[in-house]
């Protein structure tokens, strides 16, 4: 054994400890050693060579592995992981199924009923974040869904295309988009719009619209998004007939304004004028619907708040995104950890553009992570902001958390 190597090893280890103001029992039990173990590699007795060991510590530190060893450490996100490697079958799934299709499986012999229930449970999946799980069962739910559909005429029917739609649409074109795959996302859109078509309903036109924008938005055409989300606008609003209409209406208006903010054809503040019209919009409908769960979403007035940061991140302008922030609780989306993680996440990329206020945005991004991890590691906008941070003079505290953030994102430190 290099003592050493040891010695240096033991030292950082008790550093980090004592930094977070945690005892050797504690430290101990999250990392699932003994406290004599540990004892002995931070007083130089023992190296800590082993790497499930090191990246025990470090997880349990919140910091990353090479703050111990002084040495880059691969990292390893085993959630995000198999999010991706869910995919392939997905893939095949979206190819697959169709409503023209005869599906090759028989129809579940549960009631729709449970078919529903496993709907609800995969958007509540969508909205944890918990992306590998939910990644992983849509497969099996989408052809389920086309097999009962295909079996059921009538009202029955028009129940499980609905269904169908719900499934389609946040659990699986937002999964998709946030995990990157751009293509699939537009595969399930329009397998969506098949399925709405027979609907012959104007409300769910428009929710396909909306869905249409977001996978637009992440194609890299936000004209096209903005006309999408317009026309779905236009429809709506000559057929709000029930207080989920009007919550649509709302979150169209939300999604126009940030298609807005991605638009650089545009001059700045004509942008600037455009989304602030579409947030007043929304603001009046939040005030008339107040919390909602309508299309497996989350529009309300807390929604709304969270989305005048995003949206004043994305302008440039993060003084008033700073501002917009006081105030907005995103705590009260409780079954929707995904949407609490944005608001920190977009608070912490405009601190991080604020003279003299990069320790809170380090916090404000560790806050994002904390609630949804599998949703900020796959984000690029926070990815380039800690690659950005790492680059600014940091409190010493600051900068160590920043590079475990960073260290557990795989960006190189």
């Amino acid at each position: 054994m290099d003592e050493e190597q040891a010695r240096r090893i033991g030292e950082r280890l008790r550093s980090a400890r004592r930094q977070r103001g945690m005892s050797l029992r504690n430290l101990a039990g999250l990392a699932g050693v003994s406290v004599g173990y540990l004892s002995m590699v931070e007083n130089g007795r023992r190296l800590l060579d082993r790497a499930s060991h090191i990246s025990a510590f470090a997880e349990a530190l919140h910091i990353a592995p090479s703050e111990l060893t002084g040495q880059p450490f691969a990292p390893a996100d085993l959630h995000t992981s198999a999010a991706h490697e869910a995919i392939p079958a997905l893939r095949l799934a979206l190819m697959g199924l169709t409503m023209t299709t005869p599906p090759d499986r028989r129809p579940p012999q549960a009631p729709p009923v449970v078919l529903a229930e496993r709907v609800e449970t995969a958007n509540r999946l969508y909205h944890a974040a918990e992306y590998g799980t939910l990644a992983a069962g849509l497969p099996a739910l989408l052809a389920d869904l086309h097999a009962a559909a295909e079996a059921a005429d009538g009202p029955a029917r028009r129940e499980l295309l609905k269904l169908l739609a719900d499934a389609y649409h946040p659990a699986c074109t937002l999964l998709l988009k946030n995990l990157g795959y751009t293509d699939l996302a537009f595969i399930a859109v329009t397998r969506a719009a098949e399925a709405i078509a027979e609907l012959d309903d104007p409300v769910y036109w428009a929710l396909s619209g909306f869905f249409h924008t977001h996978v637009l938005m992440s194609a890299g055409s936000p004209t096209q998004a903005l006309a999408q989300a317009t026309a779905a606008a236009d429809t709506l609003e000559v057929n709000l007939t029930s207080p989920d209409a009007h919550a649509l209406l709302g979150e169209l208006h939300l999604i126009s304004a940030t298609s807005l903010t991605q638009d650089r054809e545009r001059p700045g503040n004509t942008r600037a004028d455009e989304v602030r019209g579409h947030l007043v919009e929304a603001a009046s409908l939040a005030s008339r619907t107040g919390e909602t769960r309508a299309w497996h979403l989350n529009f309300g007035p807390t929604n709304v708040g969270i989305h005048q940061v995003s949206l004043n991140t994305d302008l440039g302008l993060h003084g008033e995104a700073v501002t917009a922030g006081v105030g907005v609780h995103p705590e009260a989306l409780a079954e929707a950890p995904g949407r609490q993680a944005a608001f920190h996440a977009d608070l912490g990329r405009s601190l991080a553009q604020l003279r003299g206020r990069e320790a809170e945005a380090v916090a404000a991004l560790l806050s994002a992570e904390q609630i949804a991890p599998q949703r900020i590691h796959a984000n690029a906008p926070v990815r380039n902001t800690v690659e950005f941070l790492t680059d600014r003079q940091l409190p010493a505290h600051a900068a160590r958390d920043l590079r475990g953030l960073a260290h557990r994102m795989g960006l190189p430190l």
